[in-house]
């Protein structure tokens, strides 16, 4: 007979958990090997090219929909440039509060343990990385997207009173889905190569955060207290619906000379669209559906949020 938590999580699925320090010593490892300074190694002042996209098209939120087939192929690549503004905008407002949740999760941490000195290392690279989008943006030319007040202040309170596992849970769904959009960005020769190294440095570098977040949000599925499980269950699904809905900035629309209110009715209706959102978030939906995060009202939650089939 298969053990279960006493939330009824079968143990088996949570799989053997890994020397905390062990991981972080080989994320170390990792990271003094394949850590970069975007200021040396991008070429900033390479100029644009202009038959190149700043975001692959298929990437792009009205992708395939009637509007964009409307669209003349000039104004569809400058979508796509405002869209690529609004994404590093956003990725601007989640690492600073990453790092924020980062200093708090290392705050009573032994200080001389590879866990906390590699959460510093992560903390390093999400500054350089929160740099480097912030320079993209002003190089491309977009405005800058925050996000909207009321999201800008749940962003305050979550980084201020989250749980640990809370936490890294809103970790992964920050940075999964943009990472498997990075993923078809980098090696896409139709996107500027600028774009390019800067998603190429991000994909890299965010790999190894993605692993320290999800053996940490494992150990914790494992070793937190119920009702902490049961609160991320419910914030980690608030957390699904607040990011799917910021994703992309609808002022991107009205810059771009459009309708916002008819663009945002045709991204809400689109089939591609929602599959790119869904496939975007399988794999860290698999995962954590097997550590048992994607239960009851949680679940739900992330079904309404469109991430979830």
């Amino acid at each position: 007979m298969t053990a279960l938590t006493e939330d009824g999580t079968p143990r088996d699925a949570l799989g053997p958990l890994k020397d905390r320090e062990g991981v972080a010593r080989r994320l170390l490892e990792a990271s003094a090997k394949h850590s970069f300074d975007p200021d040396a190694e991008l070429d900033w002042n390479a100029p644009f090219d202009p038959d190149k996209w700043f975001w692959p098209p298929e990437l792009v939120s009205l992708y395939d929909t009637p509007l964009w087939r409307r669209m003349p192929q000039e104004q569809r690549m400058d979508l796509a440039r405002h869209e690529a503004a609004s994404l590093a905008s956003l990725g601007v407002w989640f690492e600073i509060i990453l790092m924020q949740l980062l200093v708090r999760h290392i705050y009573d941490k032994p200080l001389t343990s590879a866990h906390v000195r590699y959460a510093l290392t992560e903390i390093a690279d999400e500054c350089r990385h929160s740099m480097m989008f912030a320079r993209l943006i002003r190089r491309g030319g977009a405005p800058a997207y925050p996000v909207t007040r009321l999201h800008h202040n749940v962003g305050r309170v979550m980084k201020a009173v989250s749980t640990t596992p809370g936490s890294f849970a809103c970790t992964l769904l920050g940075e999964e889905i943009l990472d498997w959009m990075q993923r078809l960005t980098f090696p896409d020769e139709r996107v500027q190569p600028l774009v390019r190294g800067v998603t190429r440095i991000h994909v890299i570098e965010e790999s190894r955060h993605v692993r320290y977040a999800r053996e940490e949000l494992r150990r914790q599925m494992v070793t937190a207290p119920r009702w902490e499980r049961n609160l991320t269950r419910v914030t980690s699904g608030q957390a699904a619906r607040i990011f799917s809905v910021a994703f992309v900035n609808p002022q991107v629309y009205t810059d771009v000379g459009l309708d916002r209110a008819e663009a945002l009715a045709q991204v809400r209706a689109s089939a591609h669209r929602r599959d790119v959102m869904q496939s975007g978030a399988r794999r860290l939906t698999d995962f954590l559906d097997d550590i048992g995060v994607l239960q009851g009202v949680g679940r739900r939650m992330w079904r309404s949020s469109g991430l979830l089939a």
